[in-house]
């Protein structure tokens, strides 16, 4: 397909934005939350993705579209980040010297343009949450390459179904990923990702309300009553900042 026209098509097809392009790079070259880096820096429609990305008119589309739109340029500009540095260890790696962040760090490199004006991650993740401001569950569809982070899906998010995306990616977070979120009910504690803790007040502001919510994801029985009903201690897991690169890489 003319790059023009697989542009054309992204940007029209249904009225608003279609993700299949970046959909077909994810289902491609993302297993079970690795992603192969080297896959995407070879692919032309990730250029042509990111091209229609630069393109778009976010303002333009339902509430809905526009914070799948929001979430997938994260995704897919972390991953433009990493190929673009050749970075193959972890995130943070980048904009380093002598073992400390520069000014602008990794988040803060103005190489993510989407509807024409050039943003940093941290930018688009507060847009993010200025549109999701209610739903906490935005902070597992953001994949900021490290093995701790919630795993990338190997789908596009899309507006029609990103309430159900959303769920899934926060029931896959707290109930497949133990290394992360588990409970001890021997020593009573409730093991979270720091994930939940730098973003206590999006989950309810104190650990009472963070093992509320995971409850949630619990089926009936004594273990979600425990959580319920706060009567656990909460720690944080270690945080993996490894890359999430195929294990190939």
């Amino acid at each position: 397909m003319p790059a023009a026209l697989g542009l054309a098509l992204t940007l029209l097809a249904g009225g608003g934005f279609d993700h299949a392009e970046l959909d077909t790079l994810l289902r491609s070259h993302v297993a079970v939350g690795r992603v192969d880096y080297a896959a995407f820096a070879r692919a032309p429609g990730f250029e042509r993705y990111l091209a229609a990305l630069r393109s778009a008119s976010p303002d333009r589309l339902e509430p809905p579209e526009r914070l799948a739109l929001w979430i997938n340029a994260y995704n897919a500009y972390t991953i433009r980040l990493i190929v673009a540095h050749g970075e193959r260890e972890s995130i943070r790696n980048i904009n380093r010297t002598l073992g400390l962040f520069r000014l602008r760090g990794p988040w803060r490199e103005r190489l993510a343009a989407v509807g024409g004006t050039a943003h940093t991650l941290d930018e688009i993740e507060s847009t993010i949450v200025e549109l999701a401001p209610e739903d906490p569950r935005v902070h597992f569809a953001l994949t900021p390459a490290a093995r701790g982070a919630p795993p990338l899906r190997s789908e596009a998010y899309r507006g029609a179904s990103l309430d159900a995306q959303l769920e899934d990616q926060a029931r896959l977070f707290v109930l497949g990923s133990p290394e992360k979120n588990r409970v001890d009910v021997a020593e009573g504690i409730l093991w979270v990702s720091p994930v939940f803790v730098e973003h206590r007040t999006r989950f309810g502001g104190d650990d009472t309300a963070i093992a509320r919510f995971v409850a949630g994801y619990y089926p009936p029985g004594p273990l979600r009553s425990l959580l319920e009903q706060g009567r656990l201690a909460l720690r944080q897991t270690p945080y993996d900042w490894r890359l999430n690169g195929a294990a190939a890489e």
